[in-house]
């Protein structure tokens, strides 16, 4: 036990407390791991609270599974918020653990030594590391990601289990079958014929941690919405999508419902996009920044010179290469302005696609699309020619893969590249870090909004400003800007 002992609750009481009120301020935050039943749960779990004497608590779900725990059929662990980058100050242990959770998603496989490589160190410091940080080895890590997705998917999708398992990044049916025998004690055939009802649709279920500050979210959605590329109904986020799977070209549509009384967004696809859910999801997480932990955030926003509303989240990015796109076409511009120029873009390059939604008519133009336009035409549509060549830089370094922009791409590598190339300077660094790499402390001190709403125009004097609110600045950015644009 000592070997997770270290990364565990230190405070069991106050867990305890927790898990019997149901607090979903908790939820992802800790795993209570029943003996009597050898099952773990989240601390929002409807089931009867178990005896004291009878839980454990784990600080994550692979150390619940380490210690030989199984995952809850009710209360389902896998679709628990996880942790933001800035949770801790462990960078590297959680660089790792953030690298393997992308690749998970993306379908790639990741062996430890490339993984090590990637992050500078041996693959031995990194396992010392990790086991340090997270309480179980990089291995268990993968491991316990792999099958919680395949658990998501069997439960929420009627995706074939072979296909799952492939989804899930298992080079076999036999391998996974025994892997989830092994660690779950039944077997994924079982899960499907025993399991709970699903929603219908194949909807999946993503939760957060409230307080959470819909409005606000949905909101700076609407206000930059593409006529053809999405749209803000109510509740709901609806888009076009296009992405490579294994190197094949998937185009669809999702539509992403935000449920408040469950704390859930439900997402739903196309069913061509079907076979890369996994990367849908982890996405959809970004975008709506469901791993954020309000406890660490809100006291930080509460410093802020406005009238305090908790719940603030990072709007960030369902593709990186889109929002690059518009933060460049952003600059020195209103929202508005801004919208304009990219609408056009859409509207020249973008690819028609067949939806249910008539408001869903074109996919936003892609790297490989706009590295190789004639500038003088993306010149006509009223962009700028600094701005054109930035444009398509950064169009030519996404394309050939010298620039991924996702939040498992390194910080500051990622962001001197971006900078190196022409028509780029820290402002927009700043925002794709902030948007397309989750990175919540970033701060773009130039920004005239921001100015605006702080009463200066010296970038030093805000930066000053704002030293309080690390590591969250990125969060305070997103506060601001709601401020200045619902009084427009």
């Amino acid at each position: 036990m000592a070997a997770y002992h270290a990364a565990m609750l230190l405070d069991t009481d106050a867990a305890y407390l927790a898990l019997k009120a149901r607090d979903a301020r908790f939820d992802g935050r800790f795993f209570v791991g029943v003996t009597s039943t050898g099952i773990y749960c989240r601390p929002v779990c409807r089931v009867r609270t178990p005896r004291r004497e009878n839980c454990r608590f784990f600080g994550t779900r692979a150390q619940a599974e380490a210690a030989a725990f199984r995952p809850c059929m009710k209360c389902r662990p896998e679709i628990a918020p996880g942790l933001s980058l800035m949770d801790s100050s462990r960078s590297l242990a959680d660089s790792a653990a953030q690298l393997i959770e992308q690749a998970v998603h993306e379908g790639q496989d990741l062996p430890m030594p490339q993984l090590a490589a990637r992050l500078g160190v041996t693959d031995r410091h990194l396992r010392r590391i990790f086991q340090a940080a997270h309480g179980v080895g990089p291995l268990d890590f993968l491991t316990t990601q792999r099958l919680l997705l395949a658990k998501q998917l069997l439960s929420d999708t009627t995706q074939p289990i072979t296909q799952v398992a492939l989804a899930s990044g298992f080079q076999s049916l036999r391998r996974f079958n025994a892997a989830f025998v092994q660690r779950y004690r039944f077997s994924p055939s079982q899960l499907r014929r025993e399991g709970e009802v699903r929603s219908g649709g194949d909807v999946l279920r993503l939760a957060w941690r409230p307080p959470y500050d819909v409005p606000a979210m949905l909101g700076f959605f609407e206000r930059r919405a593409l006529q053809g590329v999405e749209e803000v109904q109510g509740l709901e986020l609806r888009r076009t999508l296009a992405l490579a799977h294994h190197g094949q070209p998937l185009q669809g549509w999702l539509r992403a419902r935000f449920v408040p009384e469950q704390h859930e967004v439900h997402l739903s696809t196309s069913e061509s996009l079907q076979p890369a859910l996994a990367a849908v999801l982890q996405r959809m997480r970004q975008a709506f920044d469901l791993d954020a932990d309000p406890s660490l955030i809100d006291p930080v926003m509460a410093l802020l010179p406005l009238p305090h509303r908790p719940g603030a989240r990072l709007p960030g990015a369902v593709d990186g290469f889109e929002v690059a796109v518009r933060i460049i076409l952003g600059q020195q511009v209103t929202v508005k302005a801004a919208r304009t120029l990219v609408q056009r873009l859409v509207n020249r390059y973008g690819q028609p696609i067949p939806t249910p939604y008539p408001a869903l008519t074109h996919l936003f133009p892609d790297a490989a699309t706009l590295a190789t336009a004639d500038a003088e035409v993306v010149g006509r549509l009223g962009i700028v020619r600094q701005r054109v060549k930035a444009l398509q830089a950064l169009a030519t370094a996404v394309a050939s893969g010298h620039i991924t922009l996702h939040r498992g791409a390194p910080l500051q590598p990622t962001r001197d590249a971006l900078k190196a190339l022409p028509g780029i300077g820290d402002w927009t660094a700043q925002l794709i870090a902030l948007r397309a790499l989750a990175w919540p402390d970033a701060w773009p001190a130039s920004d005239i909004g921001l100015m605006n709403v702080l009463g200066s125009r010296d970038p030093k004097h805000i930066t000053a400003l704002a030293e309080p609110w690390r590591p969250w600045r990125g969060y305070a950015v997103m506060r601001l800007w709601h401020r200045v644009e619902t009084l427009e």
